[in-house]
């Protein structure tokens, strides 16, 4: 089987390398930060009542990410909720490689600009440490979900983490690979 090759992967390596290198000053190759995985998270609340919602959750994560999801299960105990250790209650899966690169070249191109009076991601949620969260609200936006197997609309969180020591270069790092950012600049 021969191998395609990914388009913003190869971005990464003759377009992004060398204009963080350049804008940062490093001086090796290796300090340039990388995206090193992504990871898809989603919480189905309405699990403690009907157990087949995580079953439908893992599912519909798996045909997004192209790649088999997990059930999470609840760590903890929590009578008010109804929630008992153990129990399902999401899914989560985690990218790497060829599979991250995939995921992040159809999430920009195809995904996003189908959300309705889309604007770019907020470019807030940066945790301090280099990486960055986004919450999705619908996954119908995505062009895997078939409209009519869906039964409820859920949302998803989506996780890029980088070997970026600050928020400023890994703003600079996704900004780069084409994720559509609201504000242009980082303050």
């Amino acid at each position: 089987m021969e191998r395609i090759p990914l388009r913003i992967a190869e971005k990464y390596q003759k377009e992004v390398v060398p204009a963080l290198m350049e804008q940062f000053g490093y001086k090796s190759i290796m300090q340039v930060p990388k995206l090193e995985k992504i990871c898809l998270n989603q919480g189905v609340g309405a699990a403690t009542a009907d157990k087949k919602l995580v079953d439908v959750a893992v599912e519909e994560m798996s045909l997004i990410a192209g790649q088999r999801a997990v059930a999470t299960k609840a760590k903890k105990s929590v009578s008010n909720f109804k929630l008992r250790e153990g129990m399902p209650i999401g899914a989560r899966v985690t990218l790497r490689k060829e599979r991250m690169w995939e995921f992040l070249d159809r999430l920009i191109s195809v995904t996003l600009p189908r959300v309705r009076d889309f604007r770019g991601v907020n470019d807030k949620s940066f945790d301090g440490r280099g990486n960055y969260s986004m919450g999705i609200t619908e996954q119908i936006i995505f062009p895997e979900i078939v409209m009519d197997k869906i039964n409820r609309i859920t949302g998803m969180d989506i996780t890029f983490v980088t070997s970026a020591q600050t928020d400023n270069e890994a703003f600079a790092l996704l900004k780069a690979l084409g994720v559509p950012f609201k504000n242009q600049k980082q303050q």
